[in-house]
């Protein structure tokens, strides 16, 4: 097979490459990787030097391609399943990667960081750092919220920004959830109710219960 992905199912970012992948039905072999383990590691740092996934492997053109939204647009150009996740109308293309842009900066990283704070040991607890990071979150929520444009992030058609989406908004959902933001919970119903999205949740199931935020 052509394409393979590194990947482990409880990764936030390695779902937004998932979902587009599932939603083009592009084949692919998915590889899951198990930092934990020096050797699987080391294999993976083989593919990847700075070891973080997810990194989609292209043997036929000899592409390794790492980091989720790079591997979401490199799918758009060379697989026409995909090629709506990225619209081919540069203003709407724009719009998209923006969109793209402001989930991942002010909603998807400062709420991995609230998570990292809650893994730390007690002597380096950072409170001041973790409201500071709830506050991010609830600035993105409040600047995404009026630009989703429909049924999806850019209107009728399913793209990159909602694959961005999906993860940020239900991981985030833990810590600062959605109750006052309305119209990002309906949308965030929405997109678990999408096939590509609910079967990248059903495989992630299993790994919920080593998420640190799944018990408050």
């Amino acid at each position: 097979m052509s394409l393979t992905l590194y990947y482990h199912p409880l990764s936030s970012f390695c779902w937004k490459a998932l979902i587009a992948l599932y939603e083009a039905e592009v084949p692919f072999e998915p590889r899951v990787v198990n930092l934990g383990d020096p050797a699987d590691k080391a294999a993976f740092q083989a593919v990847w030097p700075l070891g973080k996934f997810p990194v989609l492997r292209d043997e036929i053109r000899g592409q390794t391609v790492p980091e989720s939204s790079i591997i979401v647009e490199y799918l758009a150009q060379y697989y026409p399943s995909a090629a709506s996740l990225m619209p081919a109308d540069p203003d709407l293309a724009r719009r998209v990667r923006l969109l793209d842009r402001l989930i991942d900066s002010y909603i998807h990283l400062p709420f991995q960081r609230i998570v990292s704070e809650r893994l730390r040991p007690a002597e380096h607890k950072d409170p001041f750092g973790v409201e500071r990071d709830r506050a991010a979150v609830r600035q993105g929520y409040d600047l995404v919220a009026p630009m989703i444009a429909g049924p999806w992030a850019t209107g009728e058609n399913f793209t990159l920004a909602d694959c961005a989406a999906l993860p940020a908004l239900f991981y985030a959902d833990y810590a600062i959830p959605l109750d006052d933001w309305p119209a990002l919970r309906a949308y965030l119903d929405r997109l678990k109710a999408r096939p590509s999205v609910a079967r990248v949740l059903a495989e992630a199931e299993p790994f919920f219960q080593y998420f640190p935020l799944k018990d408050g």
